[in-house]
C-alpha cells in the first residue's frame, strides 16, 4: 500500500522560507515521477513542481525561481524547498506520485501571512 505524508509546513511571514518533506512508502520510490500540487483555501488543485526519475525538475510559472524540488532516493523522500514567499503560496500542499497523479498525501498547510 502506497503511503505519502507530508511535513514541515507552517506559519511564515511573507519573505520567509519553508522545506516541505514528504516521505514515501510502499512502492518503488526511486523510479516513479513526483510531484507537489496545492489547493489554496476555496480555490481549485493547481500543480506546483515535479520531479522524474533521473532528477530533472518541472515548476508552474508561479513558483518559478522561488521553489526547488528535489528527491532522496535514498532515504524515499520528496522535498520542496520554498523561499520567498508569498501570500498567494498560502495553501494545503500535496505529495502525489505518478505521472497520473495515482496517489496523494493527506497535505501539509502552509500559510504566509504577516
Amino acid at each position: 500500500e502506497v503511503h505519502l505524508v507530508e511535513s514541515g509546513g507552517g506559519l511564515v511571514q511573507p519573505g520567509g522560507s519553508l522545506r516541505l518533506s514528504c516521505a514515501a512508502s510502499g512502492f518503488t520510490f526511486s523510479g516513479y515521477y513526483l510531484n507537489w500540487v496545492r489547493q489554496a483555501p476555496g480555490k481549485g488543485l493547481e500543480w506546483v513542481s515535479g520531479i522524474n526519475s533521473g532528477g530533472a525538475t518541472y515548476y508552474a510559472d508561479s513558483v518559478k525561481g522561488r521553489f526547488a524540488v528535489s528527491r532522496d532516493n535514498a532515504k524515499n523522500t520528496l522535498l520542496l524547498q520554498m523561499n520567498s514567499l508569498k501570500p498567494e503560496d498560502t495553501a494545503l500542499y500535496y505529495c502525489v506520485s505518478g505521472y497520473g497523479m495515482d496517489d496523494w498525501g493527506k497535505g501539509t498547510l502552509v500559510t504566509v501571512s504577516s
